[in-house]
């Protein structure tokens, strides 16, 4: 069963206007005695850079495979095993653990690690993804906040 991300518009538009703007202001000067392929090699490496920064923010999903959870985001992907999850709860803490959603307001799964103790997610449906979280760790302790 497949879970995707709710994306935060305003967060990817903040971060897309905050990349083109510290990248712009900083290479004006060079601007004016740059040559044409020099402009255009720049402004390549800054869609290429936004393009990343989209690709990313839009296509992270929560995978429910036979043996562990499988998120995905962009070129990234974690594979957490059902026994290694400890806890679920509700969060609102920007900084949570390994942050893997674009948003405030989500899930932190508690693993049982010492690298990685905690992982927020934000999945569309979250009813439903406790739900298929239970049937697959029946163990886990659901909490309503942290």
């Amino acid at each position: 069963m497949v879970f995707r991300s709710k994306g935060d518009i305003f967060l990817l538009t903040l971060i897309f206007l905050v990349v083109v703007i510290m990248g712009t202001i900083p290479l004006l000067p060079i601007y004016k005695e740059a040559s044409l392929s020099i402009i255009i090699s720049i402004f390549a490496i800054f869609i290429m850079s936004l393009g990343f920064i989209v690709w990313y923010g839009t296509s992270i999903s929560y995978v429910f495979c036979e043996d562990y959870l499988l998120i995905k985001g962009g070129p990234f992907k974690s594979k957490i095993p059902y026994q290694n999850i400890t806890k679920i709860a509700t969060t609102t803490d920007g900084f949570t653990g390994y942050r893997i959603s674009p948003s405030d307001k989500g899930l932190v799964l508690f693993l049982k690690s010492e690298t990685l103790d905690r992982i927020k997610i934000l999945p569309n449906d979250k009813i439903k993804f406790i739900t298929e979280l239970r049937k697959r760790c029946p163990t886990i302790q659901i909490q309503k906040s942290e």
